[in-house]
């Protein structure tokens, strides 16, 4: 069976101060349907950009991607939009990506109207479902957005991103800002959401104990180069690469925990 997205030789250079930088050196992975994969790296590692490169918000100088079976760099914008229903983005920063005046229900009824999920009649019904999906009660319909704490804002942002009911979510940094309750409980909430609609996610993060809490399998970067993939458990207990010894060694550990 082909996976739902493969991602080969991805390549990606630009120009700084006169010199050509290397962000990303052949680059590729794949995502099984209903899978997480964890794609973690220091900073400046490349990760970024292989997301903007797959949303189709950067192009790249080489290599191929194959999104449900099809050619996802050759779809020009007529053919691509209705496909971006298909894969969508959960932001580091929620709030920067919606509009602070907007409610909460305007938010949710865009990708709705935009896409054609449901009809007009049946929208207002969506957004309940899709806030009740998220842990939130259908009262935050009207809230302006600005008004939302850090995780509600989140869980927006998640409403939003599986309003089109997508195969693949991308979730860049998307814990990163928040505290660690709230995270966790964002977490918890992926991971449900996952195991009820069998979403795929390539979940980006630098943080190798977050991603360890949701994902089946890790990819590592370094340099703008994949350095070891494997099964998330693995990664984690018997580190391969520099990298991703680091990585290890850079998780908190309890003063409990044994030496």
């Amino acid at each position: 069976m082909s996976p739902l997205l493969s991602i080969e030789n991805i390549t990606k250079g630009f120009s700084s101060a006169g010199r050509q930088i290397t962000a990303l050196d052949n680059v590729s992975l794949t995502i099984a349907a209903g899978e997480t994969l964890g794609l973690v790296g220091a900073s400046g590692s490349g990760k970024s950009t292989l997301s903007r490169i797959l949303l189709r918000l950067l192009s790249c100088d080489a290599g191929s991607i194959r999104f449900e079976g099809e050619d996802w760099l050759s779809l020009k914008s007529a053919a691509l939009r209705p496909k971006r229903a298909r894969m969508q983005m959960v932001f580091q920063d929620p709030l920067a990506a919606f509009n602070p005046l907007a409610s909460v229900g305007s938010v949710l009824d865009n990708p709705l109207r935009i896409h054609g999920v449901v009809p007009k009649d049946r929208r207002a019904g969506e957004i309940a479902m899709l806030l009740e999906r998220v842990g939130l009660t259908a009262d935050y319909n009207g809230r302006p957005v600005r008004a939302l704490s850090g995780g509600q804002r989140q869980r927006v942002g998640i409403a939003r991103a599986i309003a089109t009911r997508p195969s693949l979510l991308v979730l860049d940094e998307a814990v990163s800002a928040l505290d660690v309750t709230v995270r966790g409980r964002i977490l918890e909430l992926l991971v449900d959401l996952q195991k009820q609609q069998g979403i795929a996610c390539l979940f980006i993060s630098h943080d190798l104990a977050v991603v360890r809490a949701v994902s089946h399998r890790i990819a590592v970067m370094d340099g703008g180069r994949i350095v070891e993939t494997g099964p998330a458990a693995a990664v984690v207990a018997a580190p391969q690469s520099a990298a991703a010894r680091a990585l290890v060694a850079a998780v908190p550990r309890l003063v409990t925990d044994p030496p």
